[in-house]
C-alpha cells in the first residue's frame, strides 16, 4: 500500500507541474521580440527589466523596458504604471499598436500580470 500511495503523489506532482508549466507565458528577451514581432504577435510572452520611461493617468498607462538586448513599451491597463528604475517582470501580448494619450505605440506588450 506504501509503494501506492508514493505512485500517486509522484503522479499528481507531475500532473501539477505540468498545469503550471503549460499556464506560464514563454519567457523571451526584448531582442528577440524586436528582431521578429510577428513570430510574437497576439502571443503571451513574459520579459523582465528595468522601466526606463513611464507615465499614467489613473492607474492606465504605458512604460518604456529595458532587458539589456533592447527596449519595449508596455501598456498597462490594470496596474499602477511602475517609476523609472524599477525593476519588474511582466506578462502579456504583444500586439501590433496601442494609442495612449495622442501616443502611437507600435509593437507593444499588453500587460496582463507583473511581478516586482
Amino acid at each position: 500500500m506504501h509503494a501506492l500511495a508514493q505512485r500517486l503523489f509522484l503522479i499528481a506532482g507531475l500532473t501539477l507541474l505540468t498545469l503550471a508549466l503549460l499556464g506560464c507565458p514563454e519567457q523571451t528577451t526584448i531582442g528577440q521580440i524586436n528582431a521578429d514581432p510577428g513570430r510574437y504577435q497576439n502571443k503571451e510572452v513574459a520579459v523582465s527589466g528595468t522601466v526606463t520611461e513611464s507615465f499614467g493617468v489613473l492607474n492606465k498607462g504605458v512604460y518604456q523596458l529595458d532587458d539589456g538586448t533592447g527596449r519595449l513599451w508596455v501598456f498597462s491597463e490594470k496596474y499602477a504604471v511602475p517609476t523609472e528604475g524599477a525593476r519588474v517582470q511582466v506578462a502579456g501580448r504583444i500586439t501590433p499598436t496601442v494609442t495612449f494619450s495622442g501616443r502611437s505605440f507600435t509593437n507593444i506588450l499588453r500587460e496582463t500580470e507583473r511581478r516586482r
